[in-house]
C-alpha cells in the first residue's frame, strides 16, 4: 500500500498525503541519475503555475511536507502550530480556492480546467475538513510522531550531505532552544488546552492515544540514533532537551487527554461520510458492502478450487485452502534472507512483465529494504515510499517491508504474513511493479502536472491500480503465489465491508478480528494491524482497495469491448499510468475521449 504521510497526519492537509511514511536506517546508497523525463506538454507548465498556488498555501504551514515533496527553500522552516494556526490554515484554503476559481472563470484549456477543478476540490475539501474537525473533536497531536517524521525527512540516504546538516536547525526549533522559537510541546498542549473542556466535543480513541504513549520512547531513541548515524554534530543540547519536554508532554496526555479519551472508536456520522468521500468513494458504504460480501464469497471458492492443485505441487496431504495457507507459511524466511529473496522476486515479475508485455518498465532498479523498529511502529505494514515528486535529482521509490506489529501497546507481535515465498509474489506486484512504484515512476517520466500527482491523490486512484496490478500478474505465478494473490485479494473484500461494518456497530472488533484470522488467514498480528486501520488508524481508508480496482477491471471491460481486436493491454496501461492520480470518473473520460479515439485510428 502507499501510504499517507510519513503517517502523522499532523496538521498538514493534503499535501501530506503523498509523503508516504518514515524511512529511517537504511544502507547507505548512491543516489542513482535523475529519471528521464519526457518533455510534457505544453499546457503542463501552465497547470503546474496554478498548483504553485495551492503548494505556496498549504506549505506556509507545513512547511516539512512541502520541502519533502520537493519544494525548494523550505528545509529549515518548521509546522506552524502557533496560536491561531487553524484559523489561518482555513484562510490559506479559502484564499486558494477563491484564486483558482478566479482563474477557472478564464481558463480554455480542457486539461488545465481539468487540474484547476482537482484543485479547487482539494482547497474546499481541506477547509471541510477543518470545519469538521472543530465540530466535532477535542484537538490532540502526537508531537513525538511529528517532529521524528520532520527530522526523518532531511536524515535519509537519498538526501544530500548538505540538507541533511539542516535537521539539527529543525531540532532546535521544534524544541525552542533557537531564540524566538517555541517548544513544539507546549503549542500542542496550549492548542488542546483550548477545546479541553468544550461541551460536545469528543476525545481521540483511547488505544490510538494509549498506543501513541507507547511508541514515544522508541521515537525518541530513533531520532539520537539518525543523528549519530549522519555525523550531526552539536545535537546533543537541544535532544537533551527534546527527551525532557516530551516526557512532560506525555504526562499532560496521560493526565488531561487520556481521562477523555473515548473508548467507542466509531466515529460521528457525519466525519465518517466525509472521510468515505476524502478517499475516493462516491457510492453508499452500505452498497460497496453488498458487493464486497458477494465479492468475498466468490474468492473463497477460487481458493478451494485452487487449494488441491497447490497442495499436489507442494506434496501436501492437505487441500482446504485454510490448511493450505497454513502449511505454506511453514516456510518462513529469517531476516538475512528477506533481502535477497525478495530482490530475486522482483526481477522475476519485471521478466514476467517484460514477456507478457502488460506494461512498459522503467530503467532503474526498484529498491526493497526491510523496516526499522521505528516505521513498524508507525506504519506495520508493507508499504511503498514515493520518490521525491518535484526537483528530483535521483531519489527513487522504496518497497519496504516490516516484520513486527507493535499495535498493542508494551506487546511486539512478529508477522508471518509477509516472510515465506508464496507471499513475496502479490506483495512484491502490489507495492512494487506493475504496481505502486509504476505509478510514481511513470508521474516523474511523463512528467505529469502537479496537479495529478500530487492533488488528485486518493485512495481509490492509487491502491485501485496496485491491487489490480497485482491480478495481471497473477495468472503467470506459481500456483502457490496465485493462492496467496487470491488471499490477499480476499482481504481487500473484507475491507470493504468490515470497515463501514464495524463503524455502523453492525459487527464488532472480536468478529471482525475472526474473520481475519479464520477465514481470511492472517496472523493475530496483522489482524490487529487491520482492525486499527478500521477503528482508530484511518477509519475508511481501508474501503478503497476494492472500489477503486471494480472501478478499474469495469473501465478495462468498457475499452475491450469496444475496441475488440483492436485493445492492447501494455498501450491501455501505459496511458492510465500517464494520467497521473486521476480519480475513476475522470479517468473514464479521458480514456474514452483520448485513448479510444488514438486506438481506433491505429
Amino acid at each position: 500500500m502507499a501510504r499517507s504521510s510519513r503517517q502523522t497526519k499532523t496538521i498538514a492537509f493534503a499535501l501530506t498525503a503523498i509523503t508516504i511514511v518514515i524511512c529511517l536506517i537504511s544502507p547507505l546508497v548512491e543516489l542513482q541519475p535523475a529519471p528521464a523525463i519526457t518533455t510534457p506538454a505544453p499546457w503542463v507548465a501552465r497547470s503546474n503555475q496554478n498548483a504553485r498556488v495551492l503548494l505556496a498555501a498549504f506549505a506556509s504551514l507545513n512547511p516539512e511536507g512541502a520541502a519533502d515533496l520537493g519544494v525548494e527553500g523550505l528545509d529549515e522552516q518548521i509546522i506552524d502550530l502557533k496560536p491561531g494556526f487553524i484559523d489561518r490554515r482555513k484562510q490559506a484554503a479559502r484564499k486558494a480556492a477563491q484564486v483558482l476559481e478566479g482563474r477557472l472563470a478564464n481558463e480554455k484549456d480542457p486539461h488545465v480546467r481539468q487540474d484547476l477543478e482537482i484543485l479547487i476540490r482539494a482547497a474546499r475539501n481541506d477547509l471541510r475538513e477543518t470545519e469538521l474537525e472543530e465540530k466535532y473533536k477535542i484537538p490532540y497531536i502526537n508531537v513525538a510522531q511529528l517532529i521524528f517524521g520532520g527530522v526523518n525527512t532531511l536524515l535519509d540516504d537519498q538526501v544530500s550531505t548538505q540538507r541533511r546538516s539542516i535537521a539539527l536547525v529543525r531540532l532546535k526549533r521544534y524544541t525552542g532552544v533557537e531564540p524566538g522559537y517555541i517548544p513544539l510541546t507546549t503549542l500542542a498542549e496550549q492548542h488542546t488546552r483550548e477545546r479541553l473542556n468544550q461541551p460536545g466535543l469528543i476525545g481521540p480513541p483511547k488505544a490510538r492515544v494509549e498506543k501513541d504513549l507507547a511508541n514515544t520512547a522508541l521515537l525518541i531513541d530513533s531520532i539520537g540514533k539518525l543523528f549519530e548515524k549522519y555525523h550531526i554534530n552539536g545535537y546533543q543540547k537541544a535532544y537533551a532537551k527534546l527527551k525532557e519536554q516530551l516526557a512532560a508532554y506525555d504526562t499532560f496526555v496521560r493526565q488531561e487527554i487520556l481521562p477523555r479519551a473515548r473508548i467507542d472508536f466509531r466515529q460521528p456520522s457525519e466525519l465518517y461520510a466525509f472521510t468515505v468521500e476524502q478517499v475516493g468513494i462516491d457510492v453508499p458504504p452500505e452498497q460497496l458492502a453488498a458487493q464486497a460480501h458477494a465479492a468475498f464469497k466468490s474468492i473463497q471458492q477460487q481458493m478451494q478450487a485452487l487449494a488441491p492443485q497447490v497442495a499436489k505441487a507442494k506434496g501436501f496431504s492437505v487441500t482446504d485452502y485454510h490448511d493450505v495457507i497454513r502449511a505454506l507459511k511453514q516456510d518462513q524466511l529469517v531476516p538475512q534472507m528477506l533481502v535477497p529473496h525478495y530482490q530475486k522476486r522482483i526481477q522475476e515479475l519485471e521478466a514476467i512483465i517484460r514477456r507478457e508485455h502488460l506494461v512498459t518498465l522503467p530503467s532503474h532498479p526498484l529498491r526493497f529494504r526491510l523496516a526499522t523498529a521505528a516505521e513498524s511502529a508507525s506504519l506495520p505494514a508493507p508499504h511503498y515510499q514515493p520518490p521525491r515528486l518535484l526537483g528530483n535529482t535521483g531519489q527513487l521509490g522504496e518497497f519496504v517491508l516490516p516484520l513486527t506489529n507493535n499495535s498493542q501497546p508494551g506487546l511486539t507481535q512478529k508477522f508471518d504474513d509477509f516472510t515465506f515465498p508464496a507471499a513475496s509474489w502479490t506483495l512484491t506486484a502490489h507495492e512494487g511493479r506493475p504496481g505502486h512504484d509504476l505509478q510514481f515512476t511513470t508521474m516523474l517520466e511523463k512528467g505529469v502536472s502537479e496537479a495529478r500527482a500530487i492533488f488528485a491523490f486518493n485512495s481509490v486512484n492509487v491502491e485501485g491500480w496496485a491491487l489490480y496490478a497485482e491480478t495481471i500478474a497473477k495468472p503467470y505465478m506459481p500456483p502457490e503465489g496465485q493462492l496467496i494473490g487470491l488471499q490477499f485479494q480476499l482481504l481487500r473484500a473484507a475491507r470493504a465491508f468490515l470497515d463501514p461494518e464495524l463503524q455502523t456497530g453492525q459487527m464488532k472488533p472480536e468478529e471482525a478480528l475472526r474473520v481475519l484470522q479464520e477465514d481470511v488467514m492472517f496472523s493475530n498480528a496483522f489482524a490487529n494491524e487491520e482492525i486499527d486501520r478500521y477503528t482508530i488508524r484511518s477509519p475508511g481508508q481501508a474501503m478503497s482497495y476494492f472500489y477503486g480496482y471494480i472501478k478499474l477491471l469495469a473501465l478495462r471491460e468498457e475499452v475491450e469491448r469496444t475496441l475488440g481486436k483492436k485493445f492492447n493491454q501494455q498501450k491501455f496501461h501505459d496511458f492510465i499510468l500517464a494520467q497521473g492520480l486521476l480519480p475513476p470518473g475522470l479517468l473514464r473520460q479521458v480514456v474514452l475521449q483520448e485513448f479510444i479515439s488514438s486506438a481506433s485510428k491505429t
